[in-house]
């Protein structure tokens, strides 16, 4: 799977994968291999014959959803236990209307009055634009390729950068498109947006990463790709996690492996620093949801600047308490940028780099809550 320029250049991609790196990304291990089917696969294996879903009311799906949830849990345990093989799994018929059609159904009429995050603007985006995302049905691919940069369980991963965000970060590396330009890249429908995942998965990535910017606006478009898309790759959602727990629970079932971002320890430097609101309870709430579905998870962590105690011992310990079996990424990869740069003077506490001092302090407060940190941080 992994070529020999790959070997050279991130040998931790494949001798990491022992321990507690497997023990906690088994799940994703098997489907990167090709030995279990992606979930989103599993969920169009379940479903109803000779159902239309255009006469049924929200709360009729949402019903109906949570029915399929039963049978999908059912079905992916069979598989997850290997008490069906994969080619008994793919040998199983696929009924006319899946649990993936509810959930692309349920998300078309929440964009109606739109609540997938948790600014929860409620425009109309059939008619116009979100007011953070500033997105209507459109979805921008900035640029897809394979990303040899990330966490060494993750490369090559297939990464999709989606153009916009629902943040506001003054610090933002990617603020081309996600602040200033978020048209800039492709406009991609569905079909398109499937063509791109199987060509990264043809090309050698080992999971399709959505990314950005932000995915949650553009979550319609990335369901409806999974309808088209034929090949069996794990889906990854790389996210700074301020989805609604509506859109959450429409997603759970289609993700293999989380990538989700956790910045700050406490709501008043998240509404500084990224201009939203009631960012611990939302985010932690979130992140509670996905480690009580089992899901694998990589955690990110970036050390600022003067925010060691404020932010990184607060989300360190969450984690300690909440989601113990995870992996985080402890990330030294913070420099000022954007807005940091042009108005210093009001960003002064984060217009540097971190000191080896607070990394080193971040480093041993991981160790002391024996958090597993040491083979993804880098």
């Amino acid at each position: 799977m992994f070529n020999f320029n790959l070997r050279l250049l991130r040998p931790d991609a494949t001798s990491m994968w022992v321990d507690r790196v497997l023990e906690r990304l088994k799940w994703y291990y098997n489907v990167m291999n090709g030995w279990k089917p992606a979930k989103f696969l599993i969920c169009k294996k379940v479903g109803l014959d000779d159902v239309k879903l255009g006469g049924y009311t929200f709360d009729e799906l949402l019903n109906l959803h949570r029915e399929l949830s039963g049978k999908f849990s059912k079905l992916f345990n069979e598989v997850k236990n290997g008490k069906l093989t994969l080619r008994e799994f793919n040998g199983l018929s696929s009924p006319k209307t899946t649990y993936l059609d509810v959930k692309v159904e349920l998300v078309r009429n929440i964009m109606r009055s739109c609540y997938l995050c948790e600014h929860r603007c409620g425009v109309n985006r059939y008619e116009s634009r979100g007011i953070m995302c500033r997105l209507g049905l459109e979805v921008y691919v900035s640029s897809y390729f394979l990303h040899i940069g990330e966490e060494a369980p993750l490369i090559p991963s297939g990464t999709i950068f989606y153009g916009s965000c629902n943040f506001r970060c003054v610090f933002c590396q990617n603020y081309e498109i996600s602040q200033l330009r978020p048209y800039d890249g492709i406009k991609v429908n569905s079909k398109e947006l499937a063509l791109i995942q199987k060509h990264l998965r043809e090309e050698g990535a080992i999971n399709i990463n959505h990314v950005g910017g932000e995915p949650t606006p553009n979550l319609l478009t990335v369901l409806e790709s999974f309808k088209y898309l034929d090949v069996n790759v794990p889906q990854l959602w790389n996210s700074n996690m301020y989805l609604t727990t509506q859109a959450l629970n429409i997603i759970l079932d289609v993700i293999d492996i989380w990538l989700p971002d956790f910045k700050y320890g406490n709501n008043s430097c998240a509404l500084r620093l990224s201009k939203v609101n009631n960012y611990f309870d939302i985010v932690s709430r979130n992140h509670s949801i996905i480690y009580q579905n089992g899901d694998p998870i990589i955690i990110r962590h970036l050390v600022m600047p003067n925010h060691v105690e404020c932010c990184t011992k607060p989300v360190l310990s969450w984690i300690s308490n909440n989601c113990p079996n995870v992996l985080v990424n402890i990330m030294d990869q913070y420099r000022p940028e954007y807005l940091v740069l042009s108005k210093s003077s009001e960003y002064s506490d984060i217009s540097r780099r971190p000191t080896y001092e607070e990394l080193r302090k971040a480093y041993n407060y991981a160790k002391e809550l024996n958090i597993a940190y040491e083979e993804v941080s880098r």
